[in-house]
């Protein structure tokens, strides 16, 4: 069946699609080259493939936390056998990520009447996704949960006319949502641009929620498609050549930026900064660059995946995307730090024990140890600074330093006044 991919309202290119499970068998004919996902060069031999790997990876990933249970549930409560690519077709591809879909070619769709950024949509997803029956006689199965990636349970739904991301947690200790507050505590206080989480609570289950980053012009590009809009050379480390390929598609301001993330996560030991985490924002008409996304999904780290006694906030921890720890992607932006005002983290440690201590962890001291362990994160970021940069010292540390230099050298004149022979007038 033949497809129209869209990029909001024009029309890029003529597909050859499966309709039932969204794969892409063939291009027909190419209408906006340059309004192709950045990561598909058309004028390749492999298109089809490129653009059939970029479509499906709009699908609900199966690694989904309980998203094949949920499959299995829905089948048996209501007889509807459903996958990731089916639920991909039922909303035509569209997303609050970016501005692209498809339309049949027999059958064109308005952009304007069915985009999620200013249509309603169905909750009927997002409620059998977090493992909820849906009462509703015939579900309406065209949401934009159906392109929704990571592997936490997430849902979208429009609060007070705003599209609310809300997101689980894992394990016995279902920290990522406290985790994501945290982050923004940190981002807030160091003038990060980040996307503001906040708790919600839904039947006395933690939940992460945040708004949506772009509007219905904008598109969030990955990282992980800036990355693969070229070949990388071998010369290259994967950090040089990131900033490589954002400086030549035109995209400013990331260096700060990647100062910015790589210093939060070095707080918070993330574990999961992959190129899926991390992305640009482009205007979808002009296809002119605004800038690095502000940072967003930092649940994963805060060692959620470790018991109390486990947490070792002074030990190196692993890292992505460009080096595998923490301590060595610090090195990397060893000389864009300038920004950071450590008087700004003063009382963290006291805002992340009031967030933590809401949790029910079932570890009386959880909340205490994981906001201790984040000040000494904290203490371990400037120790780093200071060996990067010894001048950028504090006006704290000049008057200690001068004071102690002070006292230092009155002892030496004590000493030396001490030892030194005293004059005696001669006998007459």
């Amino acid at each position: 069946m033949l497809y129209t991919l869209m990029h909001r309202e024009l029309p890029v290119a003529v597909l050859d699609m499966n309709p039932t499970n969204g794969s892409i068998n063939g291009v027909k004919e190419i209408l906006a080259a340059e309004h192709l996902p950045i990561q598909v060069r058309h004028d390749s031999l492999f298109i089809a493939a490129d653009l059939d790997k970029w479509f499906s990876g709009r699908a609900i990933p199966a690694s989904r936390s309980g998203f094949r249970q949920n499959l299995e549930d829905l089948e048996l409560q209501r007889g509807i056998e459903l996958s990731s690519g089916k639920l991909l077709m039922e909303c035509y591809g569209l997303s609050l990520s970016d501005q692209y879909w498809v339309s049949p070619v027999d059958a064109p769709l308005n952009w304007k009447k069915i985009n999620f950024y200013d249509n309603p949509f169905s909750e009927d997803v997002g409620n059998f996704l977090f493992g909820q029956i849906v009462e509703r006689g015939i579900l309406d199965l065209v949401s934009p949960c159906n392109t929704s990636d990571g592997w936490l349970k997430k849902k979208w739904k429009i609060i007070d006319g705003q599209r609310i991301l809300i997101k689980g947690g894992s394990g016995v200790f279902s920290q990522e949502p406290f985790n994501e507050a945290v982050a923004s505590a940190i981002c807030r206080r160091l003038n990060i641009p980040h996307i503001e989480y906040s708790l919600l609570w839904e039947n006395g289950v933690p939940y992460s929620a945040c708004p949506n980053m772009t509007n219905n012009r904008q598109d969030l590009v990955s990282a992980f498609s800036i990355y693969s809009s070229g070949k990388k050379p071998n010369h290259l480390s994967p950090f040089d050549y990131f900033i490589a390929c954002c400086e030549q598609l035109g995209i400013p301001g990331v260096r700060r930026f990647l100062s910015q993330m790589l210093a939060l996560d070095f707080l918070i030991c993330n574990q999961d900064r992959h190129f899926g985490n991390f992305g640009a924002i482009r205007d979808a008409v002009t296809l002119e660059w605004l800038g690095m996304a502000p940072v967003y999904d930092s649940g994963t780290s805060l060692w959620q995946d470790k018991l109390t006694p486990d947490i070792h906030a002074r030990a190196d921890a692993a890292a992505k995307p460009f080096r595998n720890t923490h301590g060595k992607q610090l090195e990397l932006v060893a000389k864009d730090l300038d920004w950071l005002d450590f008087s700004a983290l003063q009382g963290l440690q006291e805002e992340i024990y009031t967030i933590y201590e809401k949790a029910r962890f079932g570890e009386p001291n959880r909340a205490a140890v994981l906001s201790r362990a984040v000040a000494t994160r904290c203490e371990l970021l400037q120790d780093r600074v200071r060996e990067f940069s010894p001048q950028k010292v504090s006006i704290q540390d000049i008057c200690q330093n001068a004071t102690a230099r002070a006292m230092e050298i009155n002892a030496q004149h004590s000493k030396t006044e001490d030892a030194t022979p005293k004059k005696t007038e001669p006998e007459i």
